[in-house]
């Protein structure tokens, strides 16, 4: 079993991916952030960066699905390659950041590497408009995300918009969670596990 969240920067990913692991006893796949070299120094010069950034994230969710691959049990994995790829890349590439023989580059790559990756059994897809997206942000005070811009979400979530409205690559659970709380609302953090469990036991049926 393998399930991934998807979502913008603030959406809820990674506190749903750890209230998930522990329901149901899953392995957790976090994105690399705190450990990840170029994050702080991308949001500070994002043309210097992103190519750089962009390599190092692809990298490290191929480990991840080859990791994934490999385990007997279920795994939760916060963000997926193919939102690297489509998403922030890409967005990357159209808003002027990354110049056309790198992200060329990038491209030729994630094509090499997407031969060896299975998509998952469910994607969880977390919709949140950008006031939610910042109050989150502005929530867990990170110094460097203080730097992310209004426009460069907005972006994002464009994106992901286009994305997950043609997704075809597995079975899509989408989540508005916009005027939910389910870290301290306890209602609303019972409505998303029905939800997902509702999913995940239709994957066995």
């Amino acid at each position: 079993m393998h399930v991934a969240i998807a979502g913008n920067i603030g959406s809820g990913k990674t506190t749903l991916a750890k209230k998930l692991g522990k329901q149901y006893n899953w392995d957790v796949q976090l994105e690399s952030v705190e450990d990840n070299p170029y994050l702080k120094d991308f949001y500070e010069d994002m043309s210097r960066w992103s190519f750089h950034l962009q390599v190092y994230f692809l990298n490290s969710r191929f480990n991840q699905v080859a990791k994934i691959r490999a385990s007997k049990g279920g795994t939760i994995q916060d963000r997926t390659i193919y939102e690297d790829c489509h998403i922030f890349a890409a967005n990357l590439y159209k808003s002027g950041f990354i110049v056309e023989r790198d992200y060329q580059n990038y491209l030729e790559l994630f094509k090499s590497m997407i031969k060896h990756v299975q998509p998952p059994d469910l994607l969880i897809y977390l919709k949140a408009d950008i006031p939610r997206l910042v109050a989150n942000i502005q929530k867990r005070g990170r110094d460097y995300e203080e730097l992310i811009s209004i426009e460069y979400l907005k972006n994002l979530n464009q994106h992901y918009a286009d994305w997950i409205g043609s997704y075809d690559l597995g079975k899509l659970l989408v989540i508005d969670v916009n005027d939910m709380d389910f870290v301290k609302n306890v209602e609303d953090e019972a409505s998303i596990l029905e939800k997902v469990d509702l999913e995940v036991n239709g994957l066995f049926s």
